[in-house]
């Protein structure tokens, strides 16, 4: 009964010394509204991530790889007369258009390439793509665009876009693209 009633009183003791400690401490008063709505806002910015500015055109044409930015055919062809490398009037508008890419896009390099329809000899026909090709790029570099962002190679007949035997496909054929080799 002793051991009872000593426990009991160690209890009773602690009991009571708890409820004084706890009466002697202030009680902390409830926060300010606006100390409540700060970490509310840092808690939202760390959960949810920064938007970050949409990308710069640029940025999108450095992100592709070549072979994104040639399947976009951002570049278009231009076409020849038969046994002709002259730029034609609507090619001109065509490379304008080209140039103002490249403009836009400084870093750019291509390879321009010459082809010719099926109709003479290989050897002729090489270096008449040659001549396209340099004709192409010859008034590009009057539009402004340096000689060191372009390269030029004649595929001559080799590579047709067309494969009928007419003058259609021949026409088709008779051309100047582009390809871009380096971002």
């Amino acid at each position: 009964m002793r051991k009872i009633s000593m426990l009991a009183l160690v209890c009773l003791l602690a009991v009571s010394l708890g409820v004084s400690c706890k009466a002697k401490t202030k009680p902390t008063p409830p926060p300010s509204p606006q100390a409540q709505e700060q970490p509310v806002v840092e808690q939202v910015k760390e959960a949810v991530p920064a938007e970050s500015a949409p990308l710069s055109e640029e940025e999108l044409f450095l992100k592709k790889t070549l072979d994104e930015i040639n399947k976009e055919r951002v570049l278009k062809m231009v076409r020849f007369d038969y046994d002709k490398y002259y730029i034609r009037d609507e090619a001109k508008l065509t490379l304008e258009d080209n140039a103002a890419w490249l403009k836009k896009f400084t870093t750019a390099k291509i390879l321009i390439e010459g082809h010719c329809d099926e109709r003479g000899t290989e050897e002729y026909n090489l270096a008449l793509g040659e001549k396209r090709a340099k004709s192409t790029m010859e008034y590009l570099l009057s539009l402004g665009i340096p000689a060191e962002r372009m390269r030029i190679i004649s595929y001559g007949k080799s590579q047709p876009l067309d494969m009928a035997h007419d003058e259609t496909a021949w026409a088709n054929n008779r051309r100047a693209q582009f390809l871009v080799i380096e971002k």
